[in-house]
């Protein structure tokens, strides 16, 4: 038994499109799976390893991202810089950070110290105390301190200033240090009071949700493709079923 298919142009023009799309979205999200597994397991390998101590040479952040450092100089008190929009457990706070000058050198490195929460009142900022003089602080390198939407014009950077982003060339520009090209996450110390929370995002969280993501452009493009053949069928099929009353017609006109 025949099954006819009705081939039809622009449906299939419209399919073709529709499931290279689905694939192309579909591998870039498993791609973004597969460099987060990746961190994951650069994370996993570094996280046994000792504190490397950071000294003054400019170093790419490449070179150290990930890895725990200890570092001993004391904090640029007068610098702080507060990012803006970054929640945690839904409530809405800030990222504080600092330059922190490298003993024995004129090379800073800006250092994540940890999260306070916004108070009521926008604008007002929240209280925090900076211990004074040298000590030796750990943390994590990491390249970038994440970026957010920006809402309007950047404000300037100055001492105490709310800000949606920043990176370290611009912070340099500003304060006119000597800054590494990259940030580091404290983790130690702790703070006697516990005001600053260091609970900090993995970079490699969200691999379930890209493959998630993969999954669906996939299906998308599959039922495409069946919905294509399937429809063909059934045009084919309409075709068929319509040509036979003329036929018996004309088998009967014999």
């Amino acid at each position: 038994m025949r099954f006819p298919f009705h081939f039809r142009l622009i449906p299939f023009i419209a399919t073709f499109l529709i499931a290279l799309l689905g694939i192309a979205l579909g591998n870039w999200q498993q791609g973004r799976a597969a460099q987060k597994l990746a961190v994951q397991e650069k994370l996993a390998a570094l996280a046994v390893e000792a504190p490397v101590a950071l000294g003054a040479t400019l170093t790419p952040a490449a070179a150290l991202e990930y890895r725990r450092v200890s570092i001993t100089g004391e904090f640029v008190a007068d610098w702080p810089l507060f990012l803006a929009n970054r929640p945690m457990a839904g409530r809405p706070g800030y990222y504080l950070v600092m330059p922190f000058k490298i003993a024995g050198s004129h090379t800073h490195v800006l250092v994540m110290r940890g999260w306070l929460p916004r108070e009521a009142e926008y604008g007002k900022l929240p209280a925090f105390a900076t211990p004074a003089g040298t000590l030796t602080i750990e943390g994590i390198v990491v390249a970038s301190a994440g970026q957010v939407m920006a809402l309007g014009d950047a404000t300037p950077l100055a001492p105490k200033a709310i800000v949606q982003n920043i990176d370290p060339k611009g912070v340099s520009r500003a304060t006119g240090l000597v800054l590494q090209p990259f940030f580091v996450q404290q983790t130690g110390p702790d703070q006697p009071d516990g005001a600053l929370l260091r609970v900090w995002p993995s970079p490699s969280s969200g691999i379930d949700k890209h493959r998630g993501y993969a999954f669906q452009w996939y299906a998308l493009a599959a039922m495409a493709i069946l919905f294509f053949v399937i429809t063909g069928f059934r045009s084919g099929s309409k075709q068929r079923d319509a040509r036979k009353p003329e036929a018996e017609t004309s088998d009967a006109g014999k």
